[in-house]
């Protein structure tokens, strides 16, 4: 079994504390989709994505902007 990121409980922390505008600056520099998902099933546990619909459409589009392949050019 995995461990918990600490990023998803700190994430979790902020939503649940009221400072949801915090928590989406941090969602939007997520470090990876597995830490998006952790962060989606504490929300999900607390009952707090339903609470917080634009945390709710934010993680959910978060996790398709780094699942997507990156778009680069070569320098």
């Amino acid at each position: 079994m995995s461990r918990q990121s600490v990023w998803a409980t700190k994430v979790a922390a902020l939503v649940q504390g009221g400072q949801a505008q915090a928590a989406l600056a941090q969602i939007k520099v997520a470090p990876t989709v597995r830490d998006v998902e952790q962060l989606r099933t504490l929300l999900a546990g607390a009952k707090l994505l339903a609470k917080h619909p634009n945390v709710d459409s934010a993680t959910a589009d978060q996790i398709v902007a780094l699942s997507s392949p990156r778009l680069h050019r070569s320098p």
